[in-house]
C-alpha cells in the first residue's frame, strides 16, 4: 500500500464512519481486523516518519472535521492508542488531539466518552514526540482531559501518565521567554512547577480591587493538577534513585500557597484575586485529590496536604467570617465569592471530621458568630428600609451561610453545633414569609446596578436562589422537629415556629415555590413536601395529590436534563413513594392511592424510552420495605402487598431496544468488562442503570423475604398469582410467538421469578395453584419456559409427593389436545429418580410411570416418542436397582426395545435424536435440587436453551449490585455442578409452532411413519439431485458437486439471478427458504426459466443447522462469503470437489450461529472503497472460481471449455 493509498484509505474510513448504525461494516478493517490494521498500516515497510507523521495527523484533525456518534470515536481512539510508541506527532498533533477531546465529544455518553478520553490520552503519550513540545504544551493539553471522568489519582492512567513523565522529563522543549504564560520553563518538572506556583499565587496586573469579579477556575485547576501529579512522579522517582521525601516536595511546592493562607486572618489589605485565587487552588488540590479513584486511606500525599491545611485553617476561616458577615460582599459578582467561601469553610469541616472532630477547633469557632451575623442581616432586611444593592447582596449572601450550616449539620450530625437549637434562628427562619422575593434594589450613585447587572446571572436567579436557600433551612428544621407537626391545623393556637406547626401553609407554599424555582433549584422543596405529605394526607388529602402532580410535572419536564434530572428524579421517589406515604394511602384507599399507582405505571412507561428510571424507583421501594421489615415483626409487608404490581412489574420488567440503543449498551458492556484496565471505569460512578439491574433488585428483595413471616408470607403468594394471572395473558394474547420475541421474554422472566419463589411456598398454597402450574405444561412454550416449568413441577413434587395423583391425571388428556405438549411431562418423569428421593415406597409410583411411558412409546409423533424412550431408560434403570419384581414379566420387551434403540443402524435422523437427547443437558447434566441457584436460573438455563443474550444475567451482577444485600452465607449464587461448564446444544424442546408462528417449519417433527426429507416435503422419495443429474446427462450437460445455499436471501431479484447463474456454471443444486419464490415475477425475470433445469431444494432458515450438519456427514466443506478476522482471500483458496457455498442475507451477512457450522471463510478481495458487493455478484464470482479451478483440475482450459461464455 502506497503513502497516497494510505492517506485515501484513512480519509474515506473517517467519511463513512460517522453514520452511527453502519459504523461496524464501515470500520471493520481498522477496528476488528486490528487496531492491528491500522498498526501494520503505520508500521509498513514504505511508512517514511514525515509519511507517517502527516498521516496520522490527518487521521486525527479529520476526526475533528464534523459532528461524530460515540461508538466509532472510542474505537478509532482505541486503534490509535494500540500503535506503538514512536515520534510522529509535534505541537500541531497535541493541538489536533485537543480539539477532539474539547470538540467531538461533547455530547457523548459519559462512560464512553470517559474512555475515549482515556485512549486519547495514551495516544498523546505514545505518538507526541516530546522534543517538540513543552511542559506547558502538555499541561494545557492535559486540561482538556476531564479528570472526573478518566483521569483519577491511583488509577492506572495516572500511574502511566507519571511514569511518562518521569521518563521523558529531561526531554521537553524550553519554552521561549516570551511565551504566553510568563514562565521561563526549566527541563525538570519540579522547577517547571515550582515556578508555575509561584507565578500562580502572585497578584495579577489586571487586579482591579474590589471591583473585580472573581477569576476562572483553569489556571487552579492546572495548578493543582501539575503539583500532584509531580509529587507522585517523585514518589516513582524515589523507588529507582535515592529516596526523597514526597513531604519535602510537596512543602517546596505549595510554600506560596500555605504563606499565603496564614496571612488571610491578619493582612486586611491582600489583593483580593490573589485570596480568591489562592482559595480556589486550595479547593481544587483537595477534589482532584480525592477524586474518585483515590483513596484517602493509606495515600500519603493527601495526609500531608490535609495536614498542610488545617495548618492554616484558623486564618482562613476568620478571613472567610469577616468577609460573609461584615457587608463587604455588596456587590452580584461577589456571590460568586460567597460560593467560595462556603465551599471551603465545607471542605474545612470534613478535613477536621476526617482527623476527629474536636469542640473549639477554629470552626466551630467561628459557625455560631456567622449563624448569629447572617440572623441579624436577615433581619434587618425585614426591618422596612429601602433595599440597597449591597443590603440585598448581604441578604442572598447571610441566607446561603445559614443554609450551609443546617445542610452540614443535617449530613454530620456529629457537628454537635450547641448553636442550632430551637431558639432565635428556628423562630426567625420559620416566621419569615417562605417564598419571599428580593425587590430589585435602586441605583446606588457610584455605580449603576443595570450595568452590572448586564453582565451577571440576573436578578430572578439571585432571588431564586436565595428562595432555595429558605427552603433548605426550612428542611433542616422540618427533619429536627418533625415530632412537633400535628396533624391538622387546629391543634397549635400559637405556633413557636409556625412553618412547622401549621403544616398545611407550609405545603401551599411548597407549591407555589415549585412553580417559581428553576427546576436545579427545587430539591429541598422535595425533602420539606417528603416531610409534611405524611403528616396530611388523612386530613387534606386534595392537597397532597396536588403536590404530587406538581412535582411529576417538573419531573416528566426534565427528562432530557442529564445533569439536574436524577437528582430529581430521586427526591422525588423518596418523596411520593415514602413508605408512611404508601401506607397511610393504602389504608384509605382514597383518590391517592390511585395517584400513586397512576405516577408508578408513568415512571415504568418513561422508563421504556429512558434507561435507569425504573431502577431508582424500584431501589428506593425494596430498600424502604426491608429496613421496615427488620424493624418490625409481624405486619411489616401488609401495605407493599397492596403495591405488589411495582414488583411484578419489576421482575418482569426489559426493554427490546432499537439496534442503535443495543448498539450502545453493548459498547458500555464492552467498556465496563475492561475493568481496571479502562481508569473511566474507576472514577466514573457505576450508576447501575442497566435495565438487569431493575430484575436484579427485586429478585434480591425477594430472596431476602422470611416464608414463617405471615406479612411476607401473604406478600410473596399474591405476587406468584398475579405472577400467574400475567403468564396467562400473555398466552391469550398470542397463542405462537417467536424465539427472543417480548412476549418470549415476559414469559421465561415470570417463570424464573417464580423459581425463586417456590421455596417459601407451602402445600395449602400450591393447592391453590398447582393446576394453573399444570396447565402452564399444556400451552406452546419456547424451549426456556418448558424447561422452567418442567423444573418447578419437579421440584414440587420432589417437595409434596401428594400431588403426584394431579401429575397423572396430566396424561389422561385426549392426544389432540395434547400434541407435543405431553412431552413437557415426559421429561419431568425423567428425574423421576430426584421425585421420589424422599419416598421410601418406590415401587407403586414407578409401576404407574412405566404403565404411562410405555403408553406413550408407540404415539404416531417421532418427538413424543423420543421423549417417552428417555423417560423410560432413566424409569428402567430404577426399576432394576430397586428389583421390582412385580415388573419381571417386561423385563424381556423393554430391554430389547431399549437396545434396539441404541444399536439402531444407519445414518438417518432418528439414530442422531436419539443420541442428541441423551446428550442434552436437561436429560444428561441438569440436577434440579444441586443446581438450585441464581446462577442457573438467571445466567445458565437461559444461555444452554438459546435465548439471546440480552436476557443472561451473570451472577457478578448480582453480586454488584449492593443496594440490597444478602447475608454472607447466602448459598444460592453459584451451582456447584458443572453444568455452567456446558455449550449449547442443537437439541432443544419445542411445541409445534411456537418458533415461528407457521407449522410447517416443524414438520419434520410431526409423523415419522415414512422417510421425511425435511428439505424436500412434498416429495419426499425421491433424490431430486440424480433426477436433474440424469435430465442434465441427457442433455449433454456438466454437472459439478457445487451447492449453493441462498436461504438467506430475501429478495427474488437476487435469488432470479442467482438461479440463472447456478445452471449456467452446473451447480448441482441451488437452495432457497421458500419454493414459493419461483412463482415472482421479478424472480422469472431474471432466472429466464434457470429454475426449470437446476435442482432448488427448499430449506428454511431454521433448517440450515441440520442441513449443514447433515452435508457435512456427507464429506461436503460449507464455504462461507463473509468478512471476518480469518476470512481467507479468493485468490488464495483451493476449493474442494464437494463445497457447499453459504451465502449470507443481503443486510445483516451470515449470522453468528451459522459462523460457526463453516469450515472456511472466504472473502472477495476489494480495491475500491465501498465495503461490500451485492450478494448475487458475491455468489457469482465465487461459483465461476469454484467451476475455473474444477475445469483446470480436469484439464480442461476455462477459456476453451464448451457451454461457458
Amino acid at each position: 500500500m502506497t503513502s497516497v493509498k494510505k492517506q485515501l484509505f484513512g480519509v474515506s474510513v473517517l467519511s463513512r464512519s460517522q453514520q452511527g448504525e453502519n459504523w461496524a461494516r464501515s470500520l471493520s478493517v481498522v477496528l476488528f481486523h486490528g487496531p492491528e490494521s491500522l498498526k501494520s498500516c503505520c508500521l509498513s515497510s514504505d511508512a517514511a516518519p514525515p509519511v507517517l507523521s502527516s498521516f496520522l495527523l490527518k487521521f486525527i484533525q479529520r476526526m475533528t472535521s464534523r459532528h461524530w456518534c460515540a461508538v466509532p470515536i472510542l474505537f478509532l481512539s482505541k486503534a490509535l492508542a494500540n500503535i506503538p510508541r514512536c515520534k510522529a506527532l509535534g505541537i500541531e498533533g497535541l493541538l489536533a488531539l485537543r480539539d477532539v477531546l474539547q470538540c467531538t465529544m461533547i455530547t457523548h455518553q459519559i462512560l464512553l466518552r470517559g474512555a475515549a478520553q482515556c485512549y486519547l490520552l495514551q495516544t498523546a503519550m505514545n505518538l507526541v514526540d516530546v522534543e517538540k513540545v513543552s511542559l506547558s504544551d502538555v499541561s494545557t493539553f492535559l486540561m482538556s482531559v476531564r479528570q472526573e471522568e478518566c483521569l483519577g489519582r491511583q488509577t492506572s492512567l495516572w500511574t502511566e501518565l507519571c511514569d511518562w513523565l518521569r521518563v521523558n522529563e529531561s526531554c521537553f522543549r524550553r519554552a521561549s521567554i516570551g511565551s504566553s504564560t510568563g514562565l521561563h520553563e526549566t527541563s525538570t518538572l519540579n522547577a517547571y512547577v515550582k515556578s508555575l506556583v509561584q507565578e500562580y499565587i502572585k497578584s495579577p496586573a489586571w487586579d482591579r480591587g474590589e471591583k473585580c469579579c472573581m477569576p476562572d477556575w483553569f489556571e487552579a485547576k492546572l495548578v493543582a493538577l501539575m503539583v500532584l501529579l509531580a509529587v507522585d512522579v517523585e514518589g516513582m522517582r524515589s523507588q529507582y534513585s535515592e529516596k526523597r521525601r514526597t513531604q519535602n516536595v510537596l512543602r517546596i511546592f505549595l510554600d506560596p500557597l500555605l504563606d499565603a493562607l496564614v496571612k488571610f486572618g491578619t493582612n486586611a489589605y491582600m489583593p483580593l484575586l490573589r485570596t480568591d485565587r489562592c482559595l480556589q487552588l486550595l479547593l481544587k488540590l483537595l477534589h482532584t485529590c480525592l477524586l474518585k479513584g483515590s483513596s484517602s486511606q493509606d495515600d500519603e500525599v493527601f495526609t500531608l496536604l490535609q495536614n498542610f491545611i488545617l495548618s492554616t485553617s484558623e486564618s482562613i476561616s476568620e478571613f472567610i467570617l469577616r468577609r460573609l458577615t461584615m457587608n463587604e460582599l455588596n456587590s452580584i459578582s461577589d456571590l460568586d465569592r460567597c460560593r467560595l467561601y462556603l465551599m471551603v469553610l465545607t471542605e474545612l469541616i470534613n478535613l477536621h471530621l476526617k482527623v476527629g472532630w474536636k469542640r473549639g477547633n477554629p470552626i466551630w469557632r467561628v459557625i455560631s458568630p456567622l449563624k448569629n451575623a447572617s440572623m441579624l442581616h436577615l433581619q434587618e432586611m425585614d426591618s422596612g428600609q429601602e433595599p440597597t444593592l449591597g443590603r440585598q447582596i448581604q441578604g442572598v449572601v447571610s441566607m446561603a451561610s445559614l443554609a450551609m450550616v443546617c445542610e452540614a449539620t443535617d449530613q454530620k450530625p456529629e457537628l454537635q453545633l450547641d448553636s442550632l437549637d430551637a431558639g432565635p434562628m428556628g423562630r426567625l427562619l420559620c416566621s419569615l414569609p417562605l417564598n419571599q422575593t428580593l425587590q430589585k434594589p435602586r441605583t446606588d450613585g457610584e455605580s449603576s446596578f443595570s450595568e452590572e447587572s448586564s453582565s451577571s446571572q440576573g436578578w430572578g436567579k439571585i432571588v431564586a436562589q436565595y428562595i432555595h436557600d429558605r427552603w433548605v433551612c426550612l428542611s433542616f428544621l422540618l427533619k429536627k422537629y418533625h415530632t412537633l407537626i400535628p396533624t391538622s391545623e387546629g391543634e397549635i393556637l400559637e405556633p413557636i415556629l409556625p412553618a412547622v406547626q401549621m403544616p398545611e401553609r407550609t405545603l401551599q407554599s411548597a407549591l407555589e415555590a415549585l412553580t417559581i424555582l428553576p427546576s436545579d433549584q427545587v430539591l429541598p422543596v422535595f425533602h420539606c413536601m417528603k416531610i409534611l405529605v405524611p403528616k396530611l394526607l388523612t386530613s387534606f388529602e386534595s392537597l397532597c395529590i396536588e403536590s404530587f402532580d406538581l412535582a411529576w410535572k417538573i419531573i416528566s419536564s426534565l427528562s432530557n436534563t442529564q445533569l439536574i434530572f436524577w437528582s430529581n428524579l430521586k427526591a422525588f421517589v423518596q418523596f411520593v413513594f415514602d413508605t408512611k406515604v404508601l401506607t397511610i394511602a393504602a389504608k384509605i384507599k382514597g383518590q391517592a392511592y390511585f395517584k400513586i399507582k397512576e405516577i408508578m405505571y408513568k415512571i415504568i412507561e418513561m422508563s421504556a424510552i429512558k434507561t435507569g428510571v425504573f431502577n431508582i424507583l424500584i431501589t428506593y421501594c425494596c430498600k424502604s420495605w426491608i429496613v421496615s421489615a427488620s424493624n418490625v415483626s409481624q405486619g411489616s409487608l401488609s401495605s407493599a402487598k397492596n403495591y405488589s404490581e411495582l414488583v411484578l412489574e419489576a421482575c418482569i420488567f426489559g426493554t427490546v431496544f432499537r439496534r442503535d440503543q443495543r448498539l450502545i449498551q453493548d459498547v458500555q458492556t464492552f467498556v465496563e468488562n475492561l475493568g481496571h484496565n479502562c481508569a473511566a471505569n474507576i472514577v466514573i460512578e457505576n450508576t447501575k442503570r442497566e435495565d438487569h439491574y431493575v430484575r436484579i433488585c427485586a429478585i434480591k428483595f425477594l430472596c431476602l423475604l422470611d416464608g414463617s413471616n405471615m406479612s411476607h408470607k401473604l406478600f410473596m403468594e399474591d405476587l406468584a398469582i398475579k405472577l400467574l394471572d400475567k403468564d396467562e395473558l400473555v398466552s391469550k394474547s398470542r397463542t405462537r410467538y417467536y424465539v427472543n420475541s417480548q412476549q418470549h421474554r415476559v414469559k421465561n422472566r415470570i417463570w424464573q421469578t417464580l423459581l425463586v419463589l417456590f421455596p417459601r411456598f407451602d402445600q395449602n398454597f400450591l393447592n391453590r395453584i398447582i393446576d394453573r402450574i399444570f396447565q402452564a405444561g399444556f400451552v406452546n412454550n419456547q424451549a426456556s419456559i418448558k424447561y422452567f416449568i418442567e423444573w418447578i413441577i419437579i421440584l414440587i413434587l420432589h417437595k409434596f409427593p401428594q400431588f403426584l395423583l394431579k401429575f397423572w391425571d396430566c396424561f389422561s388428556y385426549g392426544e389432540e389436545n395434547l400434541k407435543t405438549s405431553i412431552c413437557t411431562f415426559l421429561s419431568v418423569l425423567s428425574h423421576l429418580d430426584i421425585i421420589t428421593e424422599n419416598i421410601p415406597e418406590k415401587k407403586l409410583i414407578l409401576k404407574q410411570a412405566l404403565i404411562i411411558v410405555l403408553h406413550w412409546c408407540f404415539n404416531h409423533n417421532f418427538s413424543i416418542r423420543l421423549y417417552a424412550l428417555i423417560a423410560l431408560k432413566k424409569i428402567w434403570g430404577m426399576c432394576k436397582a430397586l428389583h421390582v419384581e412385580e415388573l419381571d414379566a417386561l423385563t424381556s420387551v423393554i430391554e430389547s426395545s431399549l437396545n434396539q434403540v441404541e444399536n439402531m443402524q444407519g445414518a438417518g435422523n432418528a439414530k442422531k435424536n436419539w443420541q442428541r437427547i441423551q446428550e442434552h443437558f436437561f436429560f444428561a447434566a441438569f440436577h434440579p435440587l444441586k443446581d438450585y441457584c441464581l446462577e442457573t436460573i438467571f445466567y445458565i438455563l437461559p444461555r444452554l436453551s438459546g435465548l439471546v443474550e440480552d436476557e443472561w444475567i451473570s451472577i457478578g451482577k448480582f453480586t454488584k449490585f449492593t443496594d440490597i444485600p444478602l447475608d454472607a452465607g447466602f448459598q444460592w449464587y453459584r451451582s456447584p455442578t458443572h453444568l455452567c461448564e456446558l455449550k449449547p446444544g442443537d437439541w432443544a424442546q419445542q411445541d409445534i409452532g411456537s418458533n415461528s408462528g407457521e407449522a410447517d417449519n416443524q414438520s419434520e417433527w410431526t409423523d415419522v411413519q415414512k422417510k421425511i426429507i425435511p428439505w424436500k416435503n412434498n416429495v419426499p422419495d425421491l433424490d431430486l439431485e440424480l433426477v436433474f443429474q440424469d435430465r442434465a446427462a441427457k442433455l449433454g450437460k456438466s454437472i459439478s458437486r457445487l451447492i449453493v445455499v441462498a436461504s438467506l436471501i430475501d429478495k427474488p431479484t437476487n435469488l432470479g439471478g442467482l438461479c440463472r447463474t447456478c445452471e449456467v456454471f452446473g451447480a448441482s443444486a441451488l437452495a432457497v427458504g421458500n419454493l414459493q419464490c419461483i412463482r415472482d415475477r421479478q424472480f422469472q425475470h431474471l432466472s429466464v426459466s434457470a429454475e426449470q433445469w437446476l435442482p432448488l431444494v427448499e430449506v428454511r432458515p431454521p433448517q440450515l443447522i441440520d442441513y449443514l450438519q447433515q452435508k457435512k456427514a456427507e464429506g461436503y466443506t460449507i464455504v462461507g462469503v463473509e468478512q471476518t478476522v480469518k476470512s481467507v482471500d479468493l485468490t488464495q483458496y483451493c476449493f474442494p470437489e464437494k463445497s457447499l457455498l453459504l451465502l449470507g442475507n443481503e443486510h445483516e451477512g451470515i449470522p453468528a450461529n451459522l459462523i460457526q457450522q463453516l469450515d472456511v471463510c472466504v472473502e472477495i478481495p476489494q480495491q475500491g472503497i465501498i465495503r461490500s458487493l451485492n450478494v448475487h455478484v458475491s455468489g457469482a464470482l465465487l461459483i465461476w472460481e469454484y467451476t475455473r479451478q474444477q475445469l483446470l483440475r480436469h484439464g480442461v482450459p476455462a477459456a476453451r471449455s464448451s457451454g461457458l461464455i
